[in-house]
C-alpha cells in the first residue's frame, strides 16, 4: 500500500494495544500516513481498513518513517522488539510506561544505536485519545529540539507538556501524578466504607465527596510554594499540631464503623513523627520530608 501525498509527517507506530489503537485511529484521522506493527498481527486489520500500512516485522515498520513512537506493555518488550533493528537515523518517541531510570537508561541505549530519544507519559485513558476536549495530555522529556520538530504531530492524539530534557522526568512526572491520584482513591475508598453500613445513599453522598475534594486540591499550590522557600509555617490556617490533635476522632469513628483504618493510619504516623520533632507550627509539608529519609 502506498500513502497519498501529504505534508503530514508520516509515523510509525509499534505496539496496537488499546492506547496503542487509539493513538492509531487518531494519527489516521488526522491524515498522517501511518505504519503500523503489533506481535499479534490481527490487531492490524481494521486500522489496514482504515489505511495505514501494516509491516510484518518490526524491522520494516522502522525503516518506513523517521518518526518511531513505540506503545508496548513494558521496557523489557520495548528492549525485545527494538534488538537488531537498525534505528541510525530515527526519531524515537517511547510511550511505554516504564520508570526514571529505564527512561534514562533507554535514552542511552538509542543514541548508542544512532536514534534521537523522547520519552513519554501518557495522562489519559483510550477513550480519551484524539477527544480534543477530554483533557488527556502526554507528558515528554528529553532532546527539546526534538520534541520541538515534532510537538504538532505529537499533539494530534491528546495535548502536549514537555517537562525538561532529562530523559527520565516524564515518566517521573507521570509516577508522580498518578500515584497522588491513587492517594485520593483511597481517600475516596476509606470515605465510602465508612458511609457503607449506614443508611446513607453512597450517589447522594458522592457529590459532597467530590466537591470536597475539589475544594481541597489549591492546597497543593501553597505546598508547592512552601517546599520551594523551606518556610512550612507559610500561609498556614491549620497547624500540624492541631491537625493531629483531630486524627483520634478519625480512628475512633473508623472503629464504630467497623472499617480498617490501614489507608489513613500510616499518614496519621508521619503527622505525630513530625510533631514530635517540633513541626507544631507548620502545615503538613513537613511530612514530605520525613518520606524522603532511608531507614539504617
Amino acid at each position: 500500500m502506498t500513502h497519498p501525498v501529504t505534508d503530514k509527517t508520516p509515523v510509525t507506530l509499534l505496539g496496537l494495544g488499546a492506547m496503542g489503537t487509539a493513538l492509531a485511529r487518531a494519527w489516521l484521522a488526522a491524515g498522517h500516513p501511518l505504519t503500523v506493527w503489533n506481535r499479534t498481527p490481527t490487531r492490524a486489520r481494521a486500522l489496514a481498513a482504515d489505511g495505514a500500512r501494516t509491516a510484518g516485522s518490526a524491522a520494516e515498520a522502522v525503516a518506513a518513517h523517521t518518526l518511531v513512537v513505540v506503545c508496548l506493555l513494558d521496557d523489557a518488550s520495548v528492549e525485545d522488539t527494538l534488538t537488531g533493528v537498525d534505528l541510525t537515523g530515527k526519531d524515537l518517541v517511547n510511550l511505554t510506561t516504564g520508570t526514571p531510570a529505564q527512561a534514562r537508561t533507554r535514552a542511552e541505549w538509542a543514541a548508542a544505536r544512532g536514534a534521537r530519544y523522547l520519552d513519554g507519559g501518557i495522562m489519559a485513558v483510550p477513550p480519551m485519545i484524539g477527544v480534543p476536549d477530554a483533557g488527556g495530555y502526554v507528558l515528554y522529556s528529553g532532546a527539546p529540539d526534538l520534541f520541538e520538530q515534532h510537538r504538532a504531530t505529537l499533539a494530534v492524539p491528546a495535548g502536549t507538556a514537555y517537562v525538561g530534557e532529562n530523559p527520565g522526568h516524564a515518566a517521573l512526572h507521570d509516577v508522580a501524578l498518578l500515584s497522588a491520584m491513587y492517594g485520593m482513591f483511597a481517600g475516596a475508598a476509606h470515605a465510602f466504607a465508612l458511609i457503607r453500613r449506614e443508611d446513607i445513599d453512597p450517589t447522594a453522598f458522592a457529590p459532597l465527596l467530590a466537591d470536597w475534594l475539589t475544594a481541597m486540591v489549591p492546597a497543593v499550590h501553597l505546598t508547592a510554594e512552601q517546599l520551594r522557600s523551606g518556610d512550612y509555617t507559610k500561609g498556614v490556617t491549620s497547624t500540624l499540631a492541631m491537625q493531629t490533635a483531630g486524627t483520634p476522632a478519625f480512628l475512633a469513628t473508623a472503629e464504630e464503623q467497623g472499617v480498617s483504618p490501614e489507608l489513613l493510619s500510616p499518614y496519621f504516623a508521619l503527622m505525630r513523627r513530625r510533631l514530635a520533632e517540633g513541626g507544631g507550627e507548620e502545615d503538613l509539608t513537613g511530612v514530605i520530608d520525613l518520606l524522603l529519609r532511608r531507614p539504617a
